[in-house]
């Protein structure tokens, strides 16, 4: 049942709850950790851990994306970043890091959209990609709707094995007068790799992008912690009435299609391991994170982090964001953990959390119970 809120006498609108407004709650049995599975899979690639790697310069690189591989997880790098402008891209990023650390300044702003102007390269799409498939790891690669057409042959050609279409919101039916949209069903159906596609952040526009044949759907709306979108364009979605929606979408996309099921992605907003508790409890089948792995030794922001809205060169909508460095890529995701806030050994925290409710899968755990709490900061 949905109550809508009086907002005036003109308009009505829905409560919707984010991911602090929620939390689980234990249930009659316990498990041991030991005996808990974090595992997913995806069409034919199964992964150790429920974590893909966010396409964001700032937390993936060729060489991090191995890294995550090798350790049980899918890294997605951003195939209209630095690492497909640059053949050699770490002074760029030596330089963004240290620009002058200062909140909403045009003065980075403006740098950043200068440095993100370069031309992308094609052969450095090839090369990137080959050096992630050399190391024997799952190859996923990530373009925005808008270069898709453009750039989508090199990619597949290139040998990926996951193609990611990841926007700020994606449509399945999006018009333009000026130019032929990507038509994603017809798109999707001629390509022999799974795609992933997002954001979506509600019911509706999430079932139409499962139509596609999507293997997999992001779900949220701009670039999670250092997005400015709901300042800048007023629109936003707390999270987890936005994963609640989505898994109802892949329910009854399931009974429309005989058995289809398709994957939700939470993407945005999971600083921390109580958000991807959270956001496998409303129903995700996996996260994508980005400042959480922002945060590693490795990443290649050196702890500053930003997305793709952050150098728009139209409509930026998103800060360079200092998240600091916890340890080593394999201390944040497996511990031990020497953090009191949820920023290291998130896996860890995960599977104490399922077995804490008595759960001994994702799947399982997606029927945990939860209550709405308002987060009080203890």
């Amino acid at each position: 049942m949905t109550y809508e809120i009086e907002i005036g006498r003109g308009k009505r609108g829905r409560r919707a709850y984010s991911l602090d407004d929620i939390a689980i709650i234990p249930n009659r049995r316990t498990r041991d950790p030991k005996d808990v599975s974090v595992s997913w899979q995806i069409d034919a690639y199964k992964f150790e851990m429920p974590v893909i790697a966010a396409p964001m310069d700032s937390a993936m690189s060729p060489e991090t994306a191995i890294a995550l591989g090798r350790l049980g997880g899918l890294g997605v790098l951003d195939l209209e970043g630095l690492w497909t402008r640059y053949e050699d891209p770490q002074p760029i990023l030596d330089e963004i890091g240290a620009l002058q650390d200062e909140v909403n300044s045009p003065a980075v702003t403006g740098r950043m959209q200068e440095l993100y102007r370069a031309p992308i390269q094609p052969e450095l799409i090839t090369s990137r990609l080959a050096e992630i498939r050399a190391a024997g790891v799952t190859v996923a690669g990530s373009l925005t709707p808008q270069r898709t057409q453009e750039h989508y042959k090199t990619v597949v050609a290139a040998g990926v094995d996951i193609f990611v279409i990841r926007g700020t919101t994606v449509s399945a039916e999006h018009v333009s007068k000026d130019h032929e949209p990507l038509n994603l069903k017809q798109f999707i159906y001629e390509l022999d790799v799974p795609v992933i596609v997002g954001g979506a952040a509600g019911y509706t526009p999430a079932l139409h992008l499962m139509r596609t044949g999507a293997a997999g759907v992001l779900v949220g709306f701009g670039g999670g912690a250092t997005a400015t979108t709901r300042r800048a364009l007023g629109i936003h979605s707390p999270m987890a009435s936005a994963i609640s929606d989505v898994a109802a979408a892949r329910r009854d996309y399931m009974d429309e299609s005989g058995g289809r099921y398709v994957h939700v992605i939470a993407d945005g907003g999971m600083g921390t391991s109580g958000d991807i508790v959270k956001a496998i409890a409303m129903g995700a089948d996996a996260v994508m994170l980005g400042s959480a792995l922002a945060r590693a030794e490795e990443a290649p922001g050196k702890g500053w982090h930003w997305g793709q809205e952050a150098h728009h060169l139209e409509l930026p909508r998103g800060d360079r964001a200092n998240v600091g460095t916890v340890g080593p890529l394999e201390e944040v995701l497996f511990g031990p953990g020497h953090h009191t806030n949820g920023t290291s050994n998130l896996i860890g925290a995960l599977r104490r959390s399922m077995a804490t409710t008595g759960y001994s899968d994702l799947k399982e755990f997606q029927r945990v119970d939860v209550v709405v709490s308002p987060y009080t900061g203890n």
